[in-house]
């Protein structure tokens, strides 16, 4: 039995590793394209919404109170140009326009000041009104906008300063820089690592299966002295080494990106991970690999070439995916150990576990043992298949 899988493992493994291209495409390739392009995103949607230290927002003001002119003298990242109200229609049409030389248009009601010092909240009139104009498509226009947004509410804060919230502006968020890595990590890895692992196993497994029925050379191996089922553990296990390098490629590229792509959010760092958070990672992994190799394989057998194995188990990938937002929505993400016996699922969830910070070891073990239990039915279901020489020969 040994010398007959290991036979088969060392032929997929020749096989594949003496193809300098398919190791790149596979194994390389995966975890750079995706550290790139996470890290180029993160980038690019950083420099949205990012302003030099010495920005100042450019506001075109009609009837500008002295109030705010004593703001602008104060240091506030805000300089104020007055135009007269008979220009307040052009302004707002080059504001519309995109292309005008100012940020924001401030119209403020004629003596602002008198009318605001002269305002009695309990007689309940009308209160005095400023009206900020923007453009929100234009980013330094939007950010303009809510720079004189919060210095107009400051303002007004001040005039009747009863109380004060919050006075130290720190240490009021009890959220740690862990629990803000274990929200991001477990809402976002488990959908990621299960496209990963799909697309190695894609790329893998229909070739070895329904590739060899399209060349014809299944059939030499099926007129061996060898057990359908030493063939069919032999394909999977070496095909599920071939996964795991695949998705450990992509999983190390999206693990250094991510801090990244997020824009370089404060506190977002994979080292709040332990050891002992990889290696179950890891368990539930490899597990999960061969649930997913089992699957391909035996769509793959069922299939007459590689375009159409490849057809049909597309639509199993989107299944995963769906299954992989689960960790997403805290509604979907069940706890009980019962529900870590759906496969894929309850790999999405272990994954959302571990990341989270909340394992459970149960849980986890339900899992792998669930998931190994699958993999031994596919050997059982692929070596029948192996014997059916209508499945196997069919054109």
């Amino acid at each position: 039995m040994k010398n007959s899988i290991m036979t088969i493992m060392k032929k997929e493994f020749t096989r594949f590793f003496t193809d300098r291209r398919m190791v790149l495409t596979t194994v390389l390739m995966p975890g750079l394209m995706i550290y790139v392009l996470y890290s180029f995103m993160g980038s690019g949607l950083a420099s949205q919404f990012e302003t030099t230290e010495d920005y100042k927002a450019s506001v075109y003001a009609v009837d500008l109170p002295e109030s705010m002119r004593a703001l602008e003298d104060n240091g506030a990242f805000l300089e104020f140009t007055e135009i007269s109200q008979e220009e307040t229609d052009k302004a707002k049409e080059e504001l519309a326009s995109s292309e005008a030389g100012f940020d924001v248009l401030a119209v403020f009601p004629r003596d602002f000041d008198a009318q605001v010092a002269a305002y009695d909240v309990t007689a309940g009139g009308k209160a005095p009104a400023v009206e900020l104009y923007y453009n929100s498509t234009d980013n330094d226009s939007q950010s303009s906008y809510n720079m004189m947004t919060e210095m107009l509410n400051t303002y007004e804060s001040a005039l009747a300063n009863k109380f004060d919230i919050n006075p130290g502006g720190e240490g009021y968020d009890m959220a740690t820089d862990e629990d803000l890595s274990a929200q991001i990590f477990s809402m976002m890895v488990p959908m990621l690592l299960m496209i990963f692992l799909f697309s190695g196993c894609m790329a893998v497994a229909p070739e070895s299966i329904a590739g060899e029925k399209e060349r014809g050379t299944i059939a030499t191996l099926l007129v061996t002295p060898m057990k359908r089922s030493h063939l069919a553990i032999g394909k999977i296990v070496s095909l599920s080494v071939i996964a795991i390098l695949s998705g450990l490629s992509s999983f190390l590229g999206m693990m250094l990106s991510l801090p990244k792509m997020m824009g370089g959010a404060e506190g977002v760092d994979a080292s709040v991970y332990n050891m002992t958070d990889y290696v179950l990672v890891l368990f539930v992994v490899l597990s999960t690999v061969l649930v997913i190799i089992t699957i391909v394989s035996v769509i793959s057998a069922f299939a007459r070439n590689v375009k159409e194995a490849t057809g049909w188990v597309t639509p199993v990938m989107i299944i995963s995916m769906l299954l992989g937002v689960t960790s997403m929505i805290p509604s979907l993400c069940k706890t009980e150990p019962v529900w870590f016996l759906i496969p894929l699922y309850n790999s999405v969830q272990s994954m959302n576990g571990i990341f989270s910070m909340n394992a459970d070891v149960l849980n986890i073990a339900v899992t792998v043992a669930a998931n190994v239990c699958y993999a031994g039915i596919g050997v059982f279901v692929l070596a029948k298949m192996f014997d059916n020489e209508k499945i196997m020969f069919s054109k």
